[in-house]
């Protein structure tokens, strides 16, 4: 691995790689954080509350047909950290063709069907009526022209990544993160297209952003082992097999929770606009500590995994040890801020009073939020670097299935809670990876496990 693309995870301090590794992905989590929340912030205060509703529950069926690009580039970025780990150059370069050809098609397939069929869509997440419905409407439809965007930065991203290089996404993500705050000042502010000039601005600093990437993977094409020619394109059989043996749990993990996310918010959305907005905010405020813990643990994902692949047990369970501790600090930072600076965290996105009312009475399950941002990527982490793909389907089938539609709608509807037993089924059910997680790691299973490559 001598070269300026793809490093050796397995050297040094466990800490110090770790932070080295992350701290690329993390500014590059709150430069995408940003670029998120900027949509939100602008439509908060230049549209008001339907449009902050509207972006929310698009927002949601946009994050839910991105479950295919996650899963199977989490699985790729595994799989190639492994080969690295294991001194296969040539299957990496492979498996890059097989993740462009497969993926890219699936997007584009995704897009079709949902601008076909967005109106059935939009009824079945309960999108709320009149203006809101009008606005979600339009930013579905702009934001599935884009999904192969979508797609191919994800998939750059995870190569990347999973050949030790966190620095390059962070510029990439940059480049998206500033051209679309512009392009919402000009679209929303200046040009008046309200949720349309949002979704506009997103498409279009994503398709920069993946040009950009093309452009940087083909000048290291020597690095990364793959030439770009027509025929390498190609879905290859021997490459194939591993990713979809991790694959397709990863995508079944990330469907089944999307989906039962997706599922808990059309009941929240039931509530009104105000609800549907606040769920949108609530989402972000989430995401600023979840961006930064999830970049920890996308460093210790193929640090485990090259460990696995060159077969150095010892360091795992450091690499699990720093995470968690680094997430910990991270999440109890959060909540004292929140704690007591509530009216400042959640009147950046809006000035409207029930909004607002309904915001404060949130903050206990922020809280709960919070404790399992802190505990559940570092052991998900584990799970997806050993690859074991057995385990991420079960986590994926009890976190999003089981547990997040069973417990909110035994709390939100049995008990009566309402909106809050729907807050706090999906809050509880985010334990599942770290519950199943420290079981597996506690067993020492992983120790005798064969990496996936084999």
């Amino acid at each position: 691995m001598a070269n300026k693309i793809v490093k050796d995870l397995n050297r040094g301090s466990v800490t110090k790689t770790m932070i080295l590794f992350a701290m690329p992905l993390l500014f590059s989590g709150v430069i995408q954080m940003l670029y998120n929340t900027a949509d939100m912030i602008i439509i908060g205060h230049f549209v008001g509350t339907k449009g902050l509703a509207a972006v929310s529950v698009g927002g949601d069926v946009m994050h839910f047909l991105a479950f295919a690009a996650m899963g199977f580039a989490n699985a790729g970025q595994v799989i190639i950290s492994q080969y690295l780990g294991a001194g296969m150059r040539e299957r990496a370069g492979k498996l890059i063709g097989t993740l462009f050809t497969f993926l890219l098609s699936a997007a584009l397939v995704l897009g079709i069907l949902t601008i076909i069929f967005r109106e059935p869509v939009l009824r079945w997440v309960n999108a709320p009526e009149g203006e809101t419905w009008d606005f979600a409407m339009s930013y579905v439809v702009v934001c599935m022209s884009g999904m192969l965007f979508i797609y191919g930065y994800n998939i750059v991203s995870a190569i990347l990544r999973g050949m030790g290089d966190s620095k390059h996404p962070l510029i990439f993500v940059a480049v998206a993160a500033t051209l679309n705050v512009i392009l919402d000042l000009l679209f929303v502010v200046v040009f008046g297209w309200k949720v349309f000039g949002v979704a506009m601005a997103t498409v279009l600093s994503q398709a920069a952003s993946f040009i950009l990437s093309i452009i940087f993977l083909y000048r290291h094409r020597v690095d990364f082992g793959f030439d770009f020619k027509l025929s390498s394109f190609k879905i290859d059989m021997q490459v194939l097999a591993p990713l979809l043996k991790l694959g397709l749990p990863m995508l079944l993990q990330s469907a089944a929770i999307s989906f039962s996310m997706l599922y808990v918010n059309r009941y929240i959305n039931g509530y009104g606009e105000v609800a549907a907005a606040m769920n949108g905010i609530g989402n972000k405020v989430g995401m600023i500590v979840n961006i930064i813990n999830f970049s920890f643990a996308a460093a210790a994902s193929p640090m485990i995994g090259q460990a696995i692949g060159a077969e150095y047990y010892s360091r795992v369970p450091r690499v699990v040890g720093v995470s968690l501790a680094i997430n910990s600090a991270i999440s109890i930072l959060m909540a004292v801020i929140l704690v007591l600076f509530p009216q400042m965290v959640f009147g950046i996105f809006t000035e409207d009073e029930k909004v607002m009312d309904l915001a404060i009475a949130y903050i206990p399950v922020a809280l709960v939020l919070l404790a399992g941002s802190a505990l559940r990527p570092p052991l998900g982490a584990l799970i997806n670097g050993v690859g074991n793909f057995k385990l991420n389907f079960l986590v994926g089938i009890l976190d999003g299935v089981v547990l997040r539609i069973g417990l909110s709608m035994v709390l939100g509807i049995y008990c009566g809670f309402g909106i809050f037993g729907f807050w706090y089924g999906h809050a509880i059910a985010g334990f599942t990876p770290f519950v199943i997680g420290s079981i597996y790691y506690l067993t020492g299973r992983w120790r005798t496990r064969k990496y996936i490559v084999n």
